[in-house]
Parts: C-alpha cells; sequence; structure tokens
C-alpha cells in the first residue's frame, strides 16, 4: 500500500471515475439491454440513467474506494432491476447479464485509446505521468471489473450468462449447486492463496490483465 501525497491523488482520481462513469456505464449497460429486449423496469425504477446517483450502493462504493487504496479495485454499483420473463429471445437473460460486464470492456479499450493518444502527443511533464497513471489503472480496474463480474458464481453477472446457455435439467442441477455453495467458492476464488502463492483472482490479474492492460495503452 503506497501513502504517498502522489499516490493518493492518482487513487482518489480513479476512484472517482469509477463511481462517476464506469459504475453507471456498467448498470446502464443492464438497463437498456433489458430495454431493448422488451423488459422497462429498470426504464420504470429510473434506472435508464447515466447519472451516477441513481446507480450508487453505499456498501460496493464504500468497498471500490477501500480496495483501490490498498491496490485492488473491486466494488459494485446499485444492482439494476430486470423482470428475466419480460425478455424477448431465447437467451436473453444472458445479453443482458453480460452487458455490463462487456461495457467494462469497453471504457478499458477506450482508455487505452487515449493512453495512446496522450503518448503519440509528445506531452511530458508531471500532469501528463499524472493523468497517464490514472488511465492505466482505469483500464486495468475495468478489465479486472469484466471478469469478475463474468465468473459463473451467483450473485455475479456470469452465473445468470451460465444459466441462460445450458438446458433446463442441467440448469437445474448447476444452479441447486451454485445457491447453496456459489459464496464459499466465490470466497475461495477472492480469498484462498492457492496458484503460487496468489488467490485464484490474484493470479488472473497479475497473469493475464496486467499484460492484456498494457497491450491496450501500446506498453
Amino acid at each position: 500500500m503506497d501513502l504517498s501525497p502522489d499516490r493518493l491523488i492518482i487513487d482518489v482520481a480513479v476512484i472517482a471515475i469509477m463511481l462517476l462513469v464506469a459504475f453507471p456505464v456498467h448498470e446502464f449497460a443492464h438497463a437498456y439491454a433489458a430495454y431493448r429486449l422488451g423488459d422497462s423496469t429498470a426504464r420504470l425504477f429510473g434506472r435508464l440513467s447515466l447519472d451516477p446517483i441513481v446507480h450508487f450502493d453505499p456498501v460496493g462504493g464504500t468497498l471500490m474506494a477501500v480496495s483501490v487504496l490498498l491496490g485492488g479495485g473491486i466494488g459494485w454499483a446499485k444492482p439494476t432491476p430486470v423482470n428475466p420473463y419480460n425478455l424477448r429471445g431465447q437467451h436473453g437473460s444472458a445479453i443482458v447479464s453480460a452487458a455490463g460486464p462487456l461495457s467494462n470492456l469497453g471504457l478499458a479499450i477506450i482508455g487505452g485509446v487515449i493512453f495512446r493518444l496522450l503518448d503519440l502527443s509528445g506531452l511530458q511533464g508531471d500532469a501528463v505521468e499524472f493523468i497517464a497513471q490514472v488511465i492505466f489503472l482505469f483500464v486495468l480496474i475495468n478489465l479486472g471489473l469484466m471478469v469478475f463480474n463474468l465468473l459463473p458464481i451467483p450473485p455475479l453477472d456470469g452465473s445468470k450468462v451460465l444459466y441462460s446457455l445450458l438446458d433446463p435439467q442441467t440448469e437445474r442441477q448447476v444452479r441447486g449447486f451454485l445457491d447453496q455453495y456459489g459464496l464459499i467458492v466465490l470466497l475461495a476464488v477472492v480469498l484462498l492463496p492457492i496458484v503460487n502463492g496468489e488467490t485464484i483472482l490474484g493470479a488472473i490479474y497479475l497473469n493475464v490483465l496486467e499484460p492484456i492492460a498494457y497491450l491496450l495503452i501500446g506498453r
């Protein structure tokens, strides 16, 4: 944990961007996908919006702030209400659930493009270095949120994607197991040092997400 003033300012900027941009975009993506597929529940609750206030969750937002300060980047916004019975298409639930994590991928790609343009500009100085570090963390955290949310473990988005893609009999069996043991599995993925002293999630961050982040920013 870096407690230097410069690092603290960078972390605060990243926290603000995540809460004001990334989280609202993630939930708006869920709401918009559901709306286009026939479910107006999120719209009726005022969630078909990019207003960060309507999507803010105190617990998830606080966790994001604390985890960024500790060198991570896990948190959540207020879950978007969706009625799956209103959705058109066999895989409507999968599309709506995947829309949020895919929006994080889109934000990471946009961040990478901005970083590359900043790099190509030839500008130098403390302000440019500050912006570059903020953008890199923004890219990395959005990639992390995409992967984390796509884990096929309830209550994460990936579980709904998984259920939607399985045949009914297999879904019942898998859902029964995950409803009973999903939280234990999720805690193991996040907390238990399994892979070379790293947690499974930490190993994914280190060996997969960081290389992708560097690829996106062109470094």
